[in-house]
């Protein structure tokens, strides 16, 4: 067998996507006969069907295929990426990724540095979810990011291996339970998480930890979510907790008092298990110019 043919690979991960071989040829620019000639070609290099036709979708070997072929790609794209970075011009142009609770004041701040200092750049920030920051920068579609998460002390996040990225801590605060005024444990001075597995909690994947994280930081079973909140604006999923639709751990806003909120949510802070929000900044090569300079004050 010979080394897989990434176009070959690229081809098969956007059929199975599409579920279509004409889709996939649209989507990529080829005929249809080249997208199955590509994927005939694989086929037999790997010796096994990998995909049914009638429908389109992937075999057991190609489930399998696909499985390796995502981060492949990505690993891919980000070594096609760094080269470029490191060739490459310096670009007046600046692309950041934000999960939505990384983005706060000192962002704001190192901005306005990066204004003054090149008053031509043209700025851009993308709220993404966790899961997509660390491959877009890593493949280029992103300069920098902010992705935030939860942590022991010191401890850096989990995030997946999409290649040699430079990981900074840039703050650590203290973690809350949010719930509304008006609940019982709203006026504690702490709370230990494994006491509240029975409690209703809200799923919101973009903003804040999910029962399987829960899960994970207090060795207890529970946390199921009684609603789920898909979206980046924290002011929704607030107004959630506040009229009693579930609980959720949220970085302690700076300020909050036991038993007191705004909009009718109270924080209450994490006794136990040891937890911080954490945010970090990522970024591969930065060639001088305004995501170098932002880099190096998100990190100072």
């Amino acid at each position: 067998m010979t080394a897989v043919d990434p176009q070959q690979l690229r081809t098969f991960v956007t059929v199975a996507r599409l579920g279509s071989f004409s889709d996939a040829a649209r989507e990529l620019g080829y005929t249809q006969s080249a997208v199955s000639q590509q994927i005939a070609a694989l086929e037999a290099d790997l010796g096994t069907a990998l995909l049914v036709r009638r429908p389109v979708g992937p075999t057991a070997a190609g489930q399998r295929l696909l499985e390796h072929a995502a981060p492949l790609l990505v690993r891919l794209a980000a070594a096609r990426a760094d080269v470029a970075r490191l060739a490459g011009a310096p670009s007046a142009r600046l692309v950041l990724g934000a999960t939505p609770l990384a983005v706060g004041a000192e962002l704001g701040r190192a901005l306005g540095e990066v204004r003054r200092e090149y008053p031509g750049a043209e700025v851009e920030v993308r709220i993404l979810g966790h899961d997509a920051l660390p491959a877009q920068v890593a493949t280029g579609d992103l300069d920098l990011a902010l992705v935030d998460g939860l942590a022991a002390p010191s401890d850096p996040l989990p995030l997946p291996e999409v290649g040699p990225l430079t990981t900074v801590a840039v703050d650590e605060r203290p973690l809350a339970v949010a719930l509304p005024t008006g609940h019982p444990l709203a006026g504690r001075t702490g709370l230990a998480l494994a006491d509240l597995s029975a409690a209703r909690w809200l799923d919101a994947p973009d903003l804040a930890p999910g029962a399987a994280r829960l899960r994970a930081a207090t060795g207890v079973d529970g946390f199921r979510p009684a609603a789920r909140y898909c979206g980046t604006d924290l002011h929704g999923l607030l107004a959630l907790i506040a009229t009693g639709h579930g609980l959720a751990l949220l970085p302690e806003p700076a300020g909050a008092g036991v038993g007191a909120g705004a909009d009718g949510v109270a924080y209450v802070p994490v006794a136990a298990p040891r937890l911080v929000h954490r945010t970090e900044l990522l970024h591969g090569s930065l060639p001088e110019g305004p995501a170098a300079l932002l880099a190096r004050l998100l990190a100072g």
